[in-house]
């Protein structure tokens, strides 16, 4: 008879799940929205340049539904990797693009955090 894993296994493996999320989101923030401070390059070139970025990605993203999987629904998944994908484009955009984020742009984040919420209600 196989054990049920431990509660610090668990633990663990949300951890890896969340991190391994977080490193993919950051490829594909990248990969999207990175080619907007080369505006003059050649619309090949960057496609090329954002799929290699996103294939990348893929490394981290895969692993991280399959083993999320195991402790999250498919919709549990895909809610965390939004919330990350609004953290980490939050960041992105002011660092590396130089944007500055408006407070209807706060509003609607946090409303989107909100269904966080409803979303992992048991």
């Amino acid at each position: 008879m196989s054990e049920q894993p431990s509660s610090k296994t668990k633990r663990e493996s949300r951890i890896k799940t969340i991190l391994l999320l977080t490193i993919s989101n950051i490829f594909m923030t990248f990969a999207w929205y990175g080619h907007l401070k080369y505006k003059s390059a050649a619309l090949w070139k960057v496609v090329i340049v954002s799929w290699l970025i996103a294939f990348a990605e893929y490394w981290f993203q895969v692993p991280a539904n399959r083993m999320g999987h195991f402790q999250y629904s498919a919709a549990q998944l895909k809610t965390i990797q939004e919330v990350i994908t609004l953290v980490v484009f939050s960041v992105f955009s002011v660092i590396y693009l130089k944007e500055s984020l408006r407070w209807n742009h706060l509003v609607g984040f946090a409303m989107i955090i909100g269904a966080v919420f409803v979303i992992f209600k048991e």
